[in-house]
């Protein structure tokens, strides 16, 4: 099974999609992941893309979709996968379709999540992460034993610079302006679902799995 889940910035989709594709065994694949491991490593589209990601913006198109296509076609995705933050906009759709088509994949599930944006503005600005290991943390949510370090490794934990408010804001402007016209584009497929997501993340999360069902 393939599937799309796409939603507003802090609306749960990482955590949604890694719990759903481990339950029915395909390949997560994260769009911020593949990114961040290319800033990590330095590579040319790392440092290119480090710029508008700390600066709260949306990836230029042409710096993905190679990236996502190398992906879905390493030997592990046959089985199966699930994107996750990709697309994000509706020529990044059209590419993408092209690139299944070429590939002789079809999108089984394309499901989308959503949540008032004072709920998303609390997710995300509480937000902190690992610097030696990079396991996540909320202040609110899930906080860590001791403030400041992380349970996992005793590391010492960081807010992003895209979880701070002010770029959070922006994030969120930039989502309504060239994300939602994807629920036009997919909305009108039989594959096509909206998720509330606003209740805890048991509940949520059984809601998707009702869906892709």
């Amino acid at each position: 099974m393939n599937i799309i889940l796409f939603g507003p910035p802090g609306v749960g989709k990482g955590t949604q999609g890694i719990t759903l594709a481990n339950e029915i065994d395909i390949v997560h694949i994260a769009m911020g992941d593949l990114l961040r491991a290319a800033v990590k490593n330095r590579t040319a589209l790392g440092q290119e893309a480090q710029s508008y990601m700390d600066a709260g913006k949306l990836v230029p198109d042409t710096l993905v979709i190679g990236l996502i296509e190398e992906r879905i076609t390493c030997v592990d995705a046959a089985k199966g996968f699930l994107l996750d933050g990709f697309p994000r906009n509706v020529a990044q759709a059209l590419a993408l379709d092209e690139m299944l088509a070429k590939h002789a994949m079809l999108i089984d599930r394309v499901i989308f999540l959503d949540a008032a944006d004072s709920l998303l503005l609390e997710r995300l600005g509480g937000r902190l992460i690992c610097k030696a290991c990079g396991f996540g943390f909320h202040r609110h949510y899930s906080p860590p034993r001791e403030a400041g370090l992380c349970d996992q490794c005793g590391g010492e934990l960081y807010q992003r610079d895209d979880d701070k408010e002010d770029v959070i804001a922006h994030r969120l402007e930039i989502y309504k302006e060239q994300t939602q016209p994807l629920l036009q584009f997919y909305s009108t497929l039989d594959a096509f679902h909206q998720v509330d997501a606003s209740g805890d993340i048991k509940s949520v999360y059984q809601l998707i799995l009702d869906k892709v069902q």
